[in-house]
């Protein structure tokens, strides 16, 4: 992996065409985000119901925004840009999303993101020469967080079986995801070895999941069946109140009672579908820019598209779709925003398809079904709880992993390039920041701490109080 060639090494200038894609798409989503209809931040949409109903205000909501986002916007996405030559969503849609909330009027809010688009494929470049012409490269020294990366993150699966399902069953897991990472390393050698693990691990997780949610049903049944007799009455007996639906008379309940969040979640839903083809324009968008391979879904994804591993890069984000669709599902049917980059099922279908043309078209696809089968997906999500709890499994076990392999990945290019002094730079920063309260959330804390050690090592260069490690 350390002789990877990535892109960051031949700069991030990108064609005219990629350069209009990358201003336009952020131009329509801070559209998105000022009507209130999509956001990127999954932490923000939460907040999003109060300002669509008007009961918080368009500054506060901003604040809030910002202040969920600035982190990962200057201590994750920015060095993950500027360390593998390839965009991110961080670096790309949470700073729309501030800028959307921000904007007083419709018609400043797409300048605005179009304005940060351009300062992101025009200003990157300039950057990234900058950085790789200092005494102390630390862009080049940031490509050693690839290998941590990617190889930490194929044990997610492991870590949300052992935590859902105990012991055993992640040891088994673990044990599987090893032997197959031996396996494709010893005998497919050009293919990313984590990929056939991950694939195992969440397949695995799936079956164990849907496993339990049979055996309860089928218990279920068997425990109703057995209670009818028993007492002499039929389902449905109003004696019992068993087999009654919410709002039935005999259960208790009024006549033609609505259950409220069923009633919120369907204006939702109606809401989102009204806009059904503002969303479609968006899904074109989101597909193409991965289709053009100069966008990474993720922190993995990132290197691997640098890499040209494509068809790797799309098992990746295709899995870690499956953690976030019912984050996403339950967040937008809640407060009737959606995510920016729906259920990120359009990233692995864009990486993979050979034509922009066809990309635009299964991205409004794609989107389209995604916003008409959001009431669909909440009642199939209430029905399985186990598949449900996995995708929270999943969702913690990928930040458990890429908190560990950021750090320790960060810790790599500090010694690359300052050795032990590197080390005690940005160890130190990272520690302080979890001292003070971690002002930069933990999983950005690292990457920032780097390019903070890279500017103080070249600062100490000028002052002839350090010599660049030789590489």
């Amino acid at each position: 992996m350390s002789s990877t060639v990535f892109a960051a090494s031949t700069g991030l200038d990108f064609p005219l065409a990629q350069q209009l894609t990358v201003v336009a798409l952020c131009a329509l989503t801070a559209f998105l985000s000022h009507l209130a209809l999509a956001v990127f931040n999954d932490g923000v949409r939460p907040f999003m119901l109060d300002f669509v109903q008007g009961r918080t205000t368009r500054s506060a909501t901003t604040a809030v925004s910002f202040g969920l986002s600035a982190g990962f916007i200057f201590g994750l996405g920015a060095p993950m840009a500027l360390s593998s030559g390839v965009l991110n969503p961080w670096l790309l849609f949470l700073p729309t999303d501030v800028l959307g909330i921000l904007a007083p009027k419709k018609w400043l809010a797409p300048l605005l993101g179009g304005a940060w688009g351009a300062v992101v494929v025009f200003g990157l470049d300039g950057a990234n020469d900058l950085a790789h012409d200092l005494p102390v490269d630390f862009l080049t020294a940031m490509q050693q967080m690839a290998t941590p990366i990617l190889f930490l993150f194929t044990l997610f699966p492991v870590l949300a079986i052992t935590r859902q399902f105990g012991r055993l069953r992640g040891v088994l897991a673990g044990g599987a995801e090893l032997a197959l990472v031996v396996l494709t390393m010893k005998v497919w050698p050009e293919v990313f070895a984590g990929a056939p693990a991950m694939a195992v691990g969440v397949l695995l997780l799936i079956g164990f999941a849907v496993a339990k949610d049979v055996r309860r049903r089928r218990a279920e049944r068997v425990a109703a069946g057995g209670a009818t007799p028993a007492q002499g009455q039929a389902p449905g007996d109003p004696n019992t109140g068993k087999g009654q639906a919410p709002g039935d008379p005999a259960a208790g309940g009024a006549p033609g009672e609505v259950d409220p969040m069923a009633s919120l979640f369907g204006s939702s839903a109606a809401r989102l579908r009204r806009h059904l083809p503002l969303f479609m324009v968006l899904g074109a968008g989101v597909c193409l820019l991965a289709q053009l391979h100069v966008f990474g879904g993720g922190e993995a994804t990132s290197f691997l598209v640098a890499k040209g591993q494509y068809a790797e890069a799309a098992q990746v984000d295709f899995y870690r779709a499956l953690g976030f669709i019912p984050l996403i599902a339950t967040t937008a049917l809640a407060s009737g925003a959606y995510g920016i980059v729906g259920f990120t099922l359009a990233y692995p279908v864009g990486y993979l398809l050979p034509s922009p043309w066809l990309a635009m078209a299964c991205g409004a696809l794609i989107f389209a079904g995604e916003v008409l089968a959001l009431s669909w997906i909440g009642k199939v999500l209430g029905a399985l709880p186990s598949v449900r709890d996995s995708s929270e499994h999943l969702r913690a076990a990928i930040g458990d992993t890429l908190q560990l392999a950021i750090l320790f990945g960060s810790l790599l290019a500090a010694d690359a390039m300052g050795g032990g002094l590197g080390i005690l730079i940005a160890g130190g920063l990272y520690l302080l920041n979890e001292a003070v309260g971690r002002v930069v959330v933990r999983m950005a804390a690292a990457p920032a701490a780097v390019v903070v050690t890279g500017i103080v090592l070249n600062l100490l260069h000028w002052l002839h109080l350090f010599t660049p490690v030789k590489s």
